[in-house]
């Protein structure tokens, strides 16, 4: 069975109110589809960096994106995680603020998950950025996953 690390904007898509925005709402639905239709055939996780900021904001809102999650593998942080994520932060493909997206990307790395599904297309699910932070894992004898949208992880 493959593997998804599920980053924090899957988790908030799925767990919000519906947006009033049309491309934000067709994001949740999508999210939501996935969850109920593909969850299963994949073993999900997420670190504690996720759990972190999942519980941030409105505490309503952040119980229910932690209810979520409960029972989802819990990948550790461990030293190596920080060395890569530090890697791809010296690289400079991504700003000083975006370190928990070059963690992210390191965690799932270094647990060999096969796929990180994300909605942030401007720093992870980015084609450009994707293949420089890559480079980066490769040059540390690591296979980064695939970063892509819930969108195309839907299946046949």
């Amino acid at each position: 069975m493959e593997s998804v690390y599920l980053e924090t904007t899957f988790i908030s898509y799925l767990a919000a109110r519906p947006s009033g925005d049309l491309v934000v709402a067709a994001h949740q639905k999508t999210t939501q589809d996935w969850w109920l239709t593909r969850r299963s055939e994949f073993r999900c996780h997420v670190s504690q960096l996720v759990i972190d900021e999942i519980s941030a904001g409105d505490p309503a809102e952040a119980q229910k994106r932690l209810a979520v999650i409960a029972g989802l593998g819990n990948l550790e942080l461990s030293p190596e995680v920080i060395s890569l994520a530090g890697a791809i932060m010296a690289a400079g493909m991504l700003p000083p603020h975006a370190y928990a997206d070059a963690a992210h990307v390191a965690v799932a790395t270094v647990h060999g998950v096969d796929y990180l599904l994300t909605w942030n297309c401007k720093h992870l699910a980015n084609a450009q950025i994707a293949r420089q932070i890559a480079r980066v894992c490769e040059s540390r004898g690591r296979r980064m996953p695939i970063i892509c949208t819930p969108e195309e992880l839907m299946g046949t």
